[in-house]
């Protein structure tokens, strides 16, 4: 396998986000730090003195969740670990993307290093070995409730280990869904890697936590960074091309209410907007615009309040990649006890409290789109932006698209983590959900992403119209942004097909192209 550069060492300090997204998009390889191993095995050596116990210790000698209550012998306490992990793998539906399992893996392989679940270092080696060869194994949509933890996801990944299930194999590059999975044991086999045999404690300590839902926050995160910057240039370049005014994004405005997200995208808004030929600005002796429509006028209030709500995400994030979480655990001082810190209420909050920022921003976003396309709002731009209107439709049904895209993304934003079904007989009568939460964030997000593509595309063929009317040249950020689009989307005549023109909208926005050219344009980042 062809891998990333770079190397995550474990076990020394809490992993970034920079480092998940980079293990799980990028096969970034993975090394386990001494000192982690050193600690893994004074931990392992306290669970095998519990081994011997006659006194029952939970995962340790006795049943799971509901059955906790029942002693196990010794001599059938590997078939408890592997009866476990085969019963837990209970996933079905659509398989899971391959960055979001390994960030999962990752993130569990994490928590192992810090000497807190008693597995032994085999286990440690193995879990991490796994990882570096690329071997993926087969996760499904279905099967979490986010208590405790992530179960049955993590139970799949368990069972790779074991030599068990199915896995795909390859880097990122090489990824295809449709290609047929391999049998775990054939590619442990290949790999030169040696089943594991678990031992007591073990199966739990590689299914308790939260490591799916904390590793799709760290990917959604590291997503919205590039999709807010987008956002608020699609914004400025959609009050450029409609000709309204820049006035509203002075520092001086944004400083009576200083939330820090508000004032940074005022600052972007303004920043591609300052040498716009476009804008209205005030002349003395002429009358001009003196107020936009709100979804011009409060993008950076809106754009700003999402921005807020990443940074509160991101702030529990940095706990949650700081914790070491499973049940029971081994404290420092050599106790071993039961805990709830497998409860995903912490992440399940803020991946729902995304959702419903993400379904806001892509809310105005449309609406923005929509003013392009109606000859009453659009301050003098033909209809639906259409080269002969009424022999063409133009782009009025990509803003039906839009439209259909923010509907599903107001359902989305309906918190998963309000829900509870009680489960094990109900020892476990209260779960987060945040799995589902975590799953409909990166429909979500998608969504967004799409919406702003439509934005953008709207905004570059308004500057055709207003270029042929001489209206005034634009601003060298949307320049750059309407160049780019011309690169795979000409300027249409009549109407063409709009869904190829749509997905490569989408494919500038995706890849980084927009944020790209717009910063190379202006010689800034934008944060």
């Amino acid at each position: 396998m062809t891998q990333n550069s770079r190397t995550i060492t474990l076990g020394d300090a809490p992993l970034s986000r920079a480092d998940v997204v980079a293990v799980a998009r990028d096969d970034a390889s993975i090394l386990i730090s001494p000192d982690a191993l050193a600690r893994v095995a004074e931990s392992r050596a306290v669970i095998e003195t519990l081994a011997d116990d006659t006194r029952p210790h939970y995962g340790v000698s006795t049943g799971f969740g509901a059955l906790a209550k029942v002693q196990i012998p010794v001599e059938k306490r590997q078939q408890l670990q592997r009866s476990l992990i085969r019963s837990h793998a209970a996933g079905t539906g659509a398989e899971v993307e391959r960055e979001v399992v390994r960030a999962l893996m990752l993130l569990r392989l994490q928590t192992l290093t810090t000497g807190r679940t008693g597995v032994r270092p085999v286990v440690v080696e193995t879990y991490a070995a796994i990882l570096n060869a690329g071997i993926t194994p087969v996760v499904h949509e279905y099967g979490s409730l986010g208590c405790s933890g992530d179960l049955s996801p993590l139970a799949h990944c368990a069972l790779t280990l074991m030599g068990e299930g199915n896995v795909r194999v390859g880097t990122a590059a090489d990824e295809d869904p449709h290609a047929p999975t391999i049998p775990a044991a054939e590619a442990l086999a290949a790999a030169g890697i040696e089943p594991l045999v678990l031992a007591e404690k073990e199966g739990l300590a590689l299914i308790n936590g939260t490591d799916g839902m904390l590793g799709m926050l760290c990917l959604a995160l590291h997503d919205l960074d590039g999709l807010f910057a987008v956002a608020d240039i699609a914004a400025a370049a959609s009050i450029e091309a409609l000709t309204g005014t820049d006035a509203v994004f002075q520092p001086e405005l944004h400083a009576l209410r200083p939330h820090p997200g508000q004032a940074a995208s005022a600052a972007n808004m303004a920043a591609v907007l300052a040498d716009s030929r476009l804008v209205q600005r005030p002349k003395e002796g002429e009358f001009s615009r003196v107020q936009d429509a709100y979804s011009l006028r409060c993008a950076p209030q809106v754009h700003g309040a999402a921005r807020d709500t990443a940074g509160h995400a991101d702030r529990i994030a940095a706990v949650e990649l700081a914790s070491a979480v499973d049940n029971p655990v081994v404290l420092p001082d050599g106790r071993v006890e039961s805990n709830g810190n497998f409860h995903g209420a912490p992440v399940a909050y803020v991946l729902d409290f995304l959702a419903i920022a993400v379904a806001d921003l892509a809310s105005i976003s449309e609406r923005r789109t929509d003013r392009f396309l109606d000859v009453a709002r659009n301050h003098g731009l033909p209809p639906f932006l259409a080269a002969d209107a009424g022999l063409d439709s133009g782009l009025m049904i990509a803003q039906y698209t839009a439209a259909g895209i923010v509907s599903e993304l107001k359902r989305l934003a309906a918190p998963a983590s309000v829900d509870s079904i009680p489960s094990s007989a109900m020892q476990e009568d209260h779960v987060s959900m945040g799995w589902a939460a975590a799953r409909k964030l990166r429909r979500s997000i998608d969504g967004l992403a799409r919406v702003l593509s439509i934005e953008l595309l709207t905004s570059t063929r308004a500057l055709d119209f207003r270029a042929a009317e001489g209206a005034g040249t634009p601003a060298p950020a949307t320049a750059a942004i309407h160049a780019l689009f011309r690169t795979e989307i000409p300027a249409p005549d009549t109407d063409t097909f709009l869904s190829p023109t749509i997905d490569a909208a989408h494919g500038f926005v995706s890849s980084g192209a927009v944020l790209d050219a717009a910063e190379s344009a202006l010689g800034r980042n934008f944060g």
